[in-house]
């Protein structure tokens, strides 16, 4: 589907690490935090530590972040998808699913991150500016909120808890 098409975050199918194909629809009533990821990143070790510790706080009430490494921001994820898979599940202990590479920006940018961008334009413009930029979808794949790079996923704790109905 186009992001044009497009209602929600559900609409869409996309490709996990290992390649196979993942309907998003099968986290329907989540709440979602979207990542582009990043494995060199000056801002990789604290965001994947904070998104771990976010991640074990709330999976089991209903949050699931969805983390799509890309390497358009400084070259910062060069690698292929098993060393990508590598540095985040095996160095970072990541629990939460990692998907296939994707660009976020550009005309080869990914349907999901088109569908994103529109939904929650950023302050300057609807581009990605970096590696970590953060989607919050509610319970029903509306993209509720967008935060920059450099905001810690602890800092939007108390959204997450609001969308879960936990605050």
């Amino acid at each position: 589907m186009t992001s044009q098409q497009s209602s929600s975050v559900y609409d869409f199918t996309v490709k996990d690490i290992r390649g196979n194909d993942v309907d998003l629809s099968i986290y329907k009533g989540k709440v979602l935090l979207i990542v582009n990821v990043a494995s060199q990143c000056g801002l990789t070790n604290s965001n994947y530590t904070e998104l771990n510790g976010v991640y074990t706080k709330y999976k089991d009430q209903g949050l699931e972040i969805l983390a799509f490494p890309c390497n358009q921001f400084g070259g910062e994820e060069p690698g292929d998808n098993a060393q990508i898979a590598e540095v985040a599940c095996s160095r970072f202990k990541a629990e939460f699913p990692i998907f296939d590479k994707v660009e976020v920006n550009g005309s080869n940018a990914a349907p999901i991150y088109k569908f994103l961008k529109s939904s929650k334009g950023g302050l300057l413009g609807d581009g990605i500016k970096w590696n970590f930029t953060k989607f919050l979808a509610d319970k029903d794949g509306n993209v509720v909120h967008r935060y920059a790079p450099t905001k810690s996923p602890l800092s939007i704790e108390k959204d997450v808890k609001k969308l879960l109905g936990i605050a």
